[in-house]
Order: structure tokens, then C-alpha cells, then sequence
């Protein structure tokens, strides 16, 4: 009796990174950049990895990893959210942070690409262990952003309140308040109308004009979210 071939699998890889990095071997060959440039635009300018040990509201102490990516800062300071995620992974931000390069250099916007994040599921957390670990966060990368180096913003399970802890953290690091280390935070403290819902409405924008280019018609079409 013939035993059964086992059937062949085939293993995509998800890694965020290495999947950013042949999106830019593609775009990169398409523009005939030179190797040296290739080799400066694949690699962060600056990581930080960091440990964040927080007091519990149980008297506990627990450690959380978190990270600060800058990938480039040619065309003006480092630009990018903070997300507070279970499954941050160092590769994920070295990921986002080279998207933000590419995504302001495409629209022109005189900015460079930085991301950060933490280790973390925030749904767990109470909101004075939440304003703890931000403001712990914030002060081990309080020398390595400003208004004109590197500029956080929220992202997923971060917030307006988020923003505020950090631009609070910040200041008292330099003695004087400095509302331009963060966007996305409270409009009282200088933040701007419309940030909440500005990238679901770019979002909205660009399938609508993906689907003019596709000649799809979005007012029939369905959708599957990441």
C-alpha cells in the first residue's frame, strides 16, 4: 500500500521590516538609485530600545519593553506615532518608521520618518498606570525628540491624553512648556481641530481614489480591513 506524500507548505514571511525593506528594493530599482544610497535609506539613523520598570496599583513592579525608531531626518525632523500594542515588536517599528519616511517624502512635507511603541495591552492597564508608564516612557526619550528632532503622535490605543502626558513629561525636562514636541494632543493645549478623525478621512480619500483609477465603484464595492 503507498503511503501518502506529505503535502508541501509554503511559509510567507510576515516580518514587518523585511517586508518594508523589499518594498523598497522594488521602488528603489524602479528609480535606479545608486547602491550607497540604497545602503543609507535601508538602515534607521538612530534605535532605541528601552526598559520601563512601573509601579503597579497593586504595590507590584513590572517591566515593559518599548522602542524609539528615527529611519531618516534629511529632509527635516523625524515624524511618528506611538502605539501601545501587545504585539509592538522592534522589527514592526523599524517597519513603520521607514513607511513615514517614504510617506512624507511623497507628499512633499518637509519631515522625516520615526515611530515608536510599547510593549503592552492598555485595556489592562488603569489610567494611572497608563499616565505612569507614558510618563516613564517619555522621559528615556525626552533627549532624543524635540520640535526640531524628532516629533511623536498617536497611533493605535494611544490618544489626545497620551500626547498631553508626554508634551507634560517633556517640558518639566526642559523647564518651559513645549507644545510643538507632540501633534494629536488636546485642542486646549494647541492641538488641531479634526486630528481624531484625520487618518480615517485619509483613508476615505485615498480608496476613493483608488477606486477611480481601478474604475471600481466604491458605492458597490466590499472591503476587507487590516
Amino acid at each position: 500500500m503507498a503511503t501518502a506524500k506529505p503535502i508541501a507548505t509554503i511559509t510567507e514571511d510576515l516580518n514587518p521590516f523585511r517586508i518594508a525593506m523589499q518594498q523598497f528594493d522594488t521602488a528603489a530599482a524602479k528609480l535606479k538609485l545608486e547602491n550607497g544610497m540604497r545602503e543609507v535609506l535601508r538602515s534607521p539613523r538612530r534605535a532605541l530600545s528601552l526598559h520601563l520598570p512601573i509601579k503597579m496599583d497593586d504595590g507590584n513592579v513590572k517591566v515593559f519593553e518599548g522602542f524609539r525608531v528615527q529611519h531618516n531626518n534629511s529632509r527635516g525632523p523625524c515624524k511618528g506615532g506611538i502605539r501601545y500594542h501587545p504585539n509592538v515588536s522592534f522589527d514592526e517599528v523599524q517597519a513603520l518608521a521607514s513607511w513615514m519616511t517614504w510617506k512624507c517624502a511623497t507628499v512633499n512635507i518637509p519631515f522625516g520618518g520615526a515611530k515608536g511603541g510599547i510593549i503592552c495591552d492598555p485595556k489592562n492597564l488603569s489610567h494611572s498606570e497608563l499616565e505612569r508608564l507614558t510618563r516613564r516612557y517619555a522621559y528615556e526619550i525626552s533627549d532624543f525628540i524635540g520640535p526640531d528632532r524628532d516629533i511623536p503622535a498617536p497611533d493605535v490605543y494611544t490618544d489626545a491624553q497620551v500626547m498631553a502626558w508626554i508634551m507634560d513629561t517633556y517640558s518639566m525636562t526642559r523647564g518651559h512648556s513645549v507644545p510643538g514636541v507632540v501633534t494629536g494632543k488636546p485642542t486646549f493645549l494647541g492641538g488641531s481641530l479634526g486630528r481624531h478623525e484625520a487618518t480615517a478621512r485619509g483613508c476615505v480619500y485615498v480608496i476613493r481614489c483608488a477606486c477611480e483609477v481601478k474604475k471600481i465603484n466604491h458605492k458597490l464595492a466590499t472591503a476587507a480591513i487590516q
